[in-house]
């Protein structure tokens, strides 16, 4: 896939040609500031910058200087440590001198290459060869004498910055799309608070007065099938039978225990992730909205992994309105899940295509 007015072959070029490999140094999270110089960490490539062009940098530093790199514009930056060979292969350009590079942090300092054009492809087609050459297990590590053999395909600068211009817009429409969301959650929230604050005229009871908990339980016994599979962080696997058969409110008993999930229909759970059932003067759904008020951690009865029991869960005092309050309060609540559901299934069309592009635009 290419613009119509570019035409010629790609050249295939090793890093270790068109650019300078160094390494960032010193700086840790402690010497951050709310005043200072600018400054970057590796980590905060993968929590803090999340498209491929670095315009405004976030953190700051007062420590002295002396002694640390500055970046120069167009600077690549991929981390020297991750979780995951795959992970580790995440570039950022960075769009200004004299910014502060912290130890950890590979340095590409290209000689006449687009430094977005080159993140972008360093993310797209050359992701996986950058994850063969990364080396250990449990942290992975990637240094410049690993990245010099790396074979990128550069087309001329012109045709670098058209491509840069098109997957930037794409970027900004994401990051648009994220700060929606970001503040229909809060909103969200917000609201939450205000439709779950006890009125006088609430009914003051204990869970266990108005549901019952079901254990969940191994499901390797079964064949596969169309049922879905729950654990604590969600969706699994599917098998050909059934636990429960309704709607459902579940809370984990071991691990994540502060995260409910509301299923509806047939399902399994496996024996972390407890389900709820019978219930008595709440629905379902207004039930799913109480236990997102809770503080579960504060249940908690294990010193290591967290846990819930049944008689926890059952003894906690909630207050709860008469059904038909209920009902109202969660017809607000729905109408605000499914417009961020809506919001989320256009924001992973964005990344969709972004991903897309990074694949076809790129030899």
């Amino acid at each position: 896939m290419r613009f119509p007015e570019f035409t010629g072959e790609w050249k295939a070029e090793r890093l270790n040609d068109i650019a300078i490999l160094t390494k960032g140094a010193g700086i840790s999270k402690d010497q951050l500031s709310e005043s200072g110089e600018p400054c970057i960490l590796y980590g905060e490539l993968y929590t803090k910058y999340k498209s491929e062009i670095i315009e405004d940098v976030i953190s700051k530093t007062n420590i002295p200087t002396d002694k640390l790199i500055k970046s120069k514009a167009n600077d690549v930056l991929i981390p020297c440590s991750g979780e995951t060979a795959v992970d580790i292969a995440t570039a950022r350009c960075v769009l200004s001198d004299n910014v502060l590079l912290g130890g950890d942090l590979n340095i590409i300092r290209l000689k006449h290459h687009d430094g977005s054009f080159m993140s972008y492809q360093l993310n797209g087609k050359r992701k996986y060869d950058i994850a063969k050459v990364a080396q250990g297990v449990s942290v992975v590590h990637l240094y410049g004498e690993n990245l010099k053999g790396i074979v990128t395909y550069n087309p001329q600068i012109e045709e670098q910055k058209k491509i840069v211009g098109l997957l930037s817009l794409l970027d900004e429409r994401i990051a648009t799309q994220n700060k929606i969301i970001g503040d229909l959650k809060k909103l969200k929230s917000a609201i939450v608070d205000k439709l779950m604050t006890p009125q006088k005229e609430w009914k003051s009871t204990k869970i266990g007065n108005v549901l019952s908990i079901g254990s969940g339980r191994d499901y390797k016994h079964l064949e596969d099938g169309n049922i879905p599979v729950y654990g604590t962080g969600g969706y699994m696997l599917s098998v050909d039978s059934y636990l429960y058969d309704g709607e459902s409110v579940c809370i984990g008993r071991k691990g994540t225990i502060n995260k409910p999930i509301f299923l509806k229909g047939k399902f399994w759970t496996v024996d972390t992730l407890f389900y709820t059932h019978t219930f008595r003067s709440i629905t379902p759904r207004f039930c799913y909205y109480l236990f997102t008020t809770i503080d579960w951690l504060k249940y908690n009865e294990a010193s290591g992994v967290p846990s819930l029991s049944k008689v926890a869960i059952e003894n906690i005092s909630i207050s709860i309105p008469d059904l038909v309050t209920q009902k109202q309060i969660c017809a607000v609540l729905d109408s605000m899940t499914d417009k961020l559901d809506i919001e989320q299934k256009s924001l992973d069309a964005y990344r969709a295509q972004k991903q897309y592009l990074l694949q076809q635009m790129f030899i």
